[in-house]
Formats: C-alpha cells, structure tokens, sequence
C-alpha cells in the first residue's frame, strides 16, 4: 500500500505512552522566540510529529514554525474531523494526538472531538489562539470574539488553561503531557492570546512531563481479589478500554479462572473474539446482563460498566464485585467496588495473575474456576454445565463444559437481537471475510455498527476497532479512518458507517484523495436516520424529519476524486472491499437497506 505520509513510531499497548523524546536540533531554539515558537517547540520536546488542524488568520504564527521542528502538518476539511482524526491516531498509535485550531467557531467546531474524547479517554491536545491578554470583558467586535473560549471547552475537556506569559507556554504542554502519562488519558485544551503568539520574549527552559512509572494496586486488595475469584464458583470478566494495554494477561486470567470474557465496545478485540471463553460485546442484551447478574465474582477492568456500555442503568451483582482502574474515581462510580484494585492495567493484573496461581507460562484454557452456570447444574442460557466446584476453587471445571455453556449463551444472546441485526450478518461476514486479521475499523453511531459490526464483527488483539461510545457523536469514522491510517500507513484501516452519520463528516473524502490513501469506506445506506426513524415507530409516532433525500453517494465520491462502488450483495461487498484496499485513494462502498423494518 502507498502513502503520502510517512509512519511515526506506533506503540503495542495505546495506554502506555512513551517517556519524552529528544527533537529536532533545532528544539533549542532561539532563547527569546515568539509565543508561536514556544508552543511548537514544547511539542517537538514531546516527540510531537504530527498534528491536525486547518490554519486561520490567528494561528499563522504557530504553523510557520511547524516545519522547522519537524512537526508534519494534516488537514482535514473541518476542525470536527480534525478532532475525530487526531482522536484515532492517538488510539492507533499510542501518542496523544494534537490538533491546532484558529480562535472562536473553529474552535467551537472541534468541541464534539474533544467531548468525545473525553467519554473515550483519549489523549487529545487542542491548542487555539485566543483573545489578547488585556482584551476587555465588553464587546469590541474582534474577529472571531466570543466571550470566553476556556469555559466553552472546560466543559468537554479535562482541562483548559490559559497562558499568560510566553514561558508559561511550555508549562501548559508540559501539563497537559503529565495527564496524558500518569493517569486516565483526556482531552486538554491550551489556549494562547493573540498577542503572546506573535511577541518574542524569554521561553526559559525546555520543559517536558517527567517519566511516570506503571502503578500498581495495593498488595491487600491483590491478595483480596485474588482470593475472591480463585474461590469463585462462577466468575466472569469484563473488559473496557483501559484494558487494552494488558491483552495477554486479561487472557490468561480468564483461562486460569476458566472465566467468560465480555467485553465493552471500547475493550472489542483485546481477548480474541473467536476464543471460547469469549461472549464478545454484549453488555446490551438481556441475556447477558442477567447472566452478569449471577456471578459470584466478578472482575472488571478498565471499564466504567456505565449506560453507553450496558444501555441501561449498570445490573445489581450477586457476588463480588473486583474493580482494577487507574482512575480511583471509578471505584465509586456506577456499580461500587467491593475490592479496588487501582493502578496500571497491566501491572496490577500480572500481579493479580501470579496471586491466583497463574504466573507461569501462558494458561491452557482448563482454568481453575468452576463452571459458568447458576449453581444448580444449568446456567440461565439453559446449557448443561455439569456439576459447581466447591467453595475453595481447587477443583477445574470441565474446560468443554464451560466453552460449551458459553457457546450457548451466545446463540441465547444472538436470538434476543435476531430481529434487530440478522440482515446484517452475511454482509459482516464478507467485510470478515476480506480483511486481515490486523486491520484497523473505524465506526459510526449508526445501526450497521451498534447492532452489527460491534457484536457480530470478530475482532483479535491485532486488530482494533474505533468506535465513539458514551458521547455517541455522529460523523466520527470517516475522518477517524484517516487519523488510524496516518497512525499506522501500512496498516489496513476501513471506516463503517451509515448514510446519516457519513453526512456529517463526508468532506473529509477530499482529505483522503488529497492524501492518496487506499481506504475503503463501507455505508450501509438506509435512506436517513434509521435508529430515530424505528424509536419513532415504536412511540407509535409518525417518522418525522427522519428520511432523507437520495444522494448518490458512489457518485458523491468520484466527484471528490475517489472511487464509488455498490454492493448489491454480500459476495458483492467482499469483493469490493479487497479491490479497495490495494487502490490509491478512497474507494466508498454502498450497501443499500431497506428504508425500515
């Protein structure tokens, strides 16, 4: 595959973030630059070598300098798809992603980026000019005015800070980067006035965020932990985003434990969805939540078990609920931990493993737990599981039982959602069925995603799949396809989306074409917004405002430079997609639904 970019360093584990970098020769710089420099420098010390952003009359000072630092510049055709892109290519490549807006309404543009960062915690650094220094509080009609750019974003980001002296510049980034290395990974905006950006004056030292090291839980809750799953009759895990750095150890918990793995959308992939142990992402079927609800020991990492995930309020749990986060907050948050393990993922989950007894070699899938049922001999999916271990957990379970048991549970879990996702499914096992194992998806808020490709689209610890859980902004895998393809350029990357969502960001096709990047995008078209259309049908409401106008959207895409296709079926789209991922460019792919169901 070619590109027209060159690939940065990419990390294995996207949480983990790497310890300052030296940059360019030139990152000394001059000893009194102007504001604009001092920014730029403070993101080379911090081995920043991409951003995304679309330069405006505000912020020229700050792209002059880019080049020099040997910072590469993207740029999408909105801030919005700046935000989404810069969002993906810090998941893919482990670094914080950075985008550079102009003042006011650019600005504004970005803030559902940031917001959706936020929910997913993403390491996202916005940087903006602002308003002079000694701008007054009334009105003067200055371009881009508004009345205060830093509370408008510290309601989506972590944080916003404004400077107020060029030396403080290196400050803020050096701020922001500390956040992103030392705890829950969130958006930050820095904002520079107007007149610091074009002013020379002393920059002091280059400061950069200090190396953190991982975290790991206190040793009597390990060994608490330790002891209430290993003593489990039924345990289970959940996995969340934050688990993402500790793949290898999530699975050999699970096969020591001889415990069933449910993923949120954001953990999809980091314990093979093809392994028997694992239910995939299926925290929104009844089935499951009540099947979550039984077990008598739980283990969830990295995960808020919030409503985006479970799309209800959390389940009340039986038993024991162990929680490992690095966030301590989220002890407290939702559904109480009975035991907090805070810390690194990692970390704390390879001290857990050799507390339970697996700190050997990789485990063999007989486990050390017992079955998956109930405690009578049946689990809630109606399988045969054999007979409850004792209390102690010394005994193993029979390993095809327990995959068994699993098994059925989702064939119960795949029942309950048939009428919602079944005509998607040979369309899923075609996009599977032509793509590599390590391919990278992007996806939408749309019902081909939320119903389809999220639960039915395997996914393996080599691959990823991007999704905007939680905020559920609309527009986000176009662009978001982008960011992962600059992040990794070798890399297959495939945006999935609907015709509603891609509406929202479908400029960014000029971006793609502009960048020569061989990227299939896959729009299952059913004619406007499907998911508000059925909710209305279901109020017994008359569908308002919900359908669209055809658009054609393969011509759509030729019109932008790209290639535009149509799958009428799923050999069709199989095809389609394996052409697309070995041609220049991007390639859209129509698949047409019906309207309603």
């Amino acid at each position: 595959m070619t590109s027209a970019l060159s690939a940065p360093k990419t990390l294995s584990a996207p949480q983990t973030l790497p310890a300052p970098e030296t940059g360019p020769s030139t990152v000394s710089g001059s000893p009194c630059p102007t504001g604009g420099e001092a920014l730029v420098r403070a993101l080379a010390a911090h081995g920043v070598t991409r951003v995304f952003g679309i330069p405006g009359t505000h912020n020229l000072e700050i792209y002059r300098h880019l080049g020099a630092y040997g910072i590469e510049q993207l740029n999408p055709r909105h801030e919005q798809g700046a935000g989404y892109a810069a969002d993906a290519y810090a998941r893919v490549s482990g670094n914080p992603g950075v985008a550079i807006t102009t003042t006011g309404p650019a600005l504004l543009n970005i803030a559902a980026a940031v917001g959706q960062a936020y929910s997913d915690s993403v390491p996202l650094l916005v940087v903006s000019p602002g308003m002079p220094l000694r701008h007054p509080r009334q009105s003067t009609g200055l371009l881009h005015e508004m009345r205060s750019q830093t509370e408008a974003l510290r309601g989506v980001a972590a944080f916003s800070h404004r400077v107020s002296s060029i030396e403080e510049i290196g400050v803020a980034v050096a701020r922001a980067f500390t956040l992103f290395r030392t705890g829950r990974p969130r958006p930050v905006h820095i904002e520079v006035p107007l007149d610091l950006l074009t002013d020379s004056g002393p920059a002091g030292p280059v400061r950069t965020a200090p190396a953190a090291g991982t975290a790991q839980a206190d040793a009597d809750a390990l060994a608490a932990a330790a002891e209430a799953l290993r003593s489990a009759a039924r345990p289970a895990i959940v996995l969340g985003g934050g688990a993402r750095g500790a793949a290898e150890e999530c699975l050999r918990l699970a096969e020591e434990l001889g415990a069933p793995v449910v993923t949120t959308a954001n953990g999809k992939g980091i314990v093979a969805e093809t392994h028997p142990l694992s239910l995939g992402v299926c925290l929104h079927t009844q089935v499951v939540r009540h099947w979550l609800g039984e077990r008598d020991a739980v283990l969830a990492v990295g995960t808020e078990l919030a409503e985006s995930d479970l799309w209800d309020a959390p389940p009340p749990l039986a038993g024991t609920l162990v929680r490992a986060d690095i966030d301590p907050a989220q002890m407290y948050a939702g559904l109480h931990a009975d035991i907090a393990l805070v810390g690194d993922a990692r970390t704390t989950l390879g001290a857990l493993l050799v507390a339970v007894g697996g700190g050997g070699a990789g485990g063999d899938g007989t486990g050390t737990g017992a079955d998956t049922g109930t405690g009578t001999g049946t689990d809630n999916a109606g399988t045969s599981t054999g007979t409850d271990n004792t209390s102690t957990g010394t005994a193993r379970p029979d390993t095809t039982a327990v995959h068994q048991a699993v098994a059925a549970l989702r064939a119960e879990r795949d029942e309950e959602t048939r009428g919602l996702d079944a005509h998607l499914l040979p369309y899923l096992a075609a996009i599977r069925s032509a793509l590599p194992a390590d391919t990278v998806i992007t996806s939408d808020s749309a019902q081909c995603c939320y119903y389809g490709a999220i639960p039915h689209l395997p996914v393996a610890p080599e691959g990823r799949y991007l999704h905007p859980t939680g905020f559920g902004t609309l527009g986000y895998a176009l662009p978001a396809a982008i960011g992962a393809k600059t992040a990794d350029p070798d890399r297959p990357v495939v945006a999935l989306s609907g015709d509603g969502g891609l509406q929202f960001s479908v400029q960014e096709l000029a971006t793609a074409v502009q960048l020569r990047l061989p990227l299939p995008v896959v729009v299952f078209d059913n004619g406007g917004y499907g998911e508000i259309r059925d909710e209305m049908l279901a109020r017994g409401d008359r569908p308002t405002a919900v359908d669209l106008p055809s658009v054609d959207l393969t011509a759509l895409a030729r019109a932008y430079g790209g290639h535009g296709m149509r799958a009428d079926s799923p050999d069709a789209l199989a095809e389609a997609l394996r052409k697309a991922l070995v041609t220049a460019g991007p390639t859209l792919i129509t698949v047409p639904e019906e309207p309603s169901r």
